[in-house]
């Protein structure tokens, strides 16, 4: 009898579809529950609050909801959007490194596309008069010099200016494992590609930067921030980007590289752009006589349309296939690459390109932050020395840094 009784249980629990869909979604969740999931992602915990809201959404292609794109997705769902705020390489991501966008209307949602990287960086009152909330989805590397860092803060200051909250769906940082470099102090080195007193890779995502930047005082009075943090995830979890975040990162490897390759753009050595392979190689034309690797630049339309060295072959470094694992391992920029590529360069007087007229302040020094890196690498300062510079600026960096964290190192 008692065996009958199991069986005829059995049944009835295989035969309710209702609880054979519940049994179903729990070994889904629990086979889930150590994904990295991202802000966006976790949509019950903020579609609520947008419902009923007129909402400006800060995106670009690296904005998506599973596979889809956060501005389809969110329409979709029956989410009013009125407008798209788009950063650099504009909201398809399809603008080249430093070209400005023009406004526009998005031929697939109709939606006008304002652009913050044209004659206007920070929303204006008029841009946001029909914006009850805003919404910032936007994939991020770590870098002081990559400008979505700067978006966010001139969209901060703008909700804050007129009395708008900012949503910010986080993202993990790829990079969020180093935090090294020199901390730029000194405003005279602020420029399109800098104004974050912060070392050259800061360790934080999204969410955490728009805590550092209202506790630190960047704006003028604090923005009201909500945030949707990653779940499952710390700083030390290796994360590969689903979407490409801009067109010259084309690659797991490149996102990778970019912090210690990134440092080539103020010098004479081509970093990959007008390639197919940015940031995963490194040459110049006079260094033929130094490495067999060898490469041509060329004008790519949406990548690079002036690459240095354009149509001229250039021989150096092939790092495609540099284990990664070594920077993981490390925690650090590689400095290796730049001091090795500077006592190859047989014009050392021109290694490093000049930046703006009539100041001693390279292009090197606006992207590093300061002129001293500049100045070790010619005298010759070994990298340990180097490194030792670096102190205690990066120590006190780390010690606030700390104060804004969402997730551990």
């Amino acid at each position: 009898m008692r065996l009958v009784s199991i069986l005829l249980l059995t049944l009835l629990v295989l035969g309710n579809s209702g609880c054979s869909a519940q049994i179903a979604a729990t070994r889904k969740n629990t086979s889930k529950k150590s994904e990295i999931i991202t802000g966006a992602d976790q949509t019950e915990k903020y579609l609520p609050y947008l419902k009923g809201k007129r909402i400006g959404l800060v995106a670009n292609q690296s904005s998506i909801i599973g596979k889809k794109s956060s501005v389809d997705s969110l329409l979709s769902l029956g989410i009013n959007i009125v407008k798209v705020f788009g950063p650099e390489h504009g909201f398809r991501g399809n603008a080249s490194n430093g070209a400005a966008v023009s406004n526009e209307i998005d031929t697939k949602t109709g939606l006008p596309i304002i652009s913050l990287y044209g004659k206007n960086q920070k929303p204006t009152k008029e841009q946001l008069a029909d914006v009850d909330l805003m919404v910032f989805d936007i994939q991020d590397v770590g870098c002081r010099y990559y400008t979505n860092i700067n978006t966010l803060e001139y969209i901060m200051e703008a909700c804050a200016e007129n009395n708008k909250e900012l949503l910010i769906l986080d993202r993990p940082n790829p990079n969020a494992y180093v935090v090294d470099g020199p901390v730029m102090t000194e405003d005279r080195f602020k420029s399109a590609i800098g104004i974050h007193y912060t070392p050259m890779t800061h360790g934080m995502t999204i969410g955490e930067f728009a805590q550092y930047l209202n506790g630190e005082g960047y704006l003028n009075e604090p923005c009201k921030l909500n945030i949707i943090k990653v779940a499952n995830y710390s700083h030390d979890m290796p994360y590969v980007l689903p979407i490409h975040p801009s067109p010259n990162l084309n690659t797991q490897q490149a996102v990778m590289l970019f912090p210690s390759l990134c440092m080539f753009e103020g010098t004479a050595i081509n970093e990959g752009r007008g390639t197919y392979m940015p940031f995963t190689i490194l040459g110049a034309p006079k260094l033929n006589d130094k490495y067999s690797f060898s490469y041509k630049p060329v004008s790519i339309p949406g990548m690079s349309e002036r690459p240095n060295h354009k149509d001229s072959v250039c021989y150096g470094l092939d790092l495609r296939n540099y284990d990664i694992a070594n920077l993981r391992k490390s925690k650090q920029i590689n400095l290796k690459w730049l001091i090795e590529l500077y006592n190859a360069y047989p014009d050392k007087a021109h290694f490093f390109t000049p930046g703006r007229p009539g100041q001693d302040i390279s292009a090197f020094d606006l992207r590093i932050g300061t002129d001293q890196l500049r100045k070790q690498i010619i005298a010759g300062v070994s990298e340990e020395d180097i490194r030792k510079s670096w102190e205690p600026g990066l120590s006190k960096f780390k010690a606030i840094r700390a104060k804004y964290l969402l997730y551990p190192d």
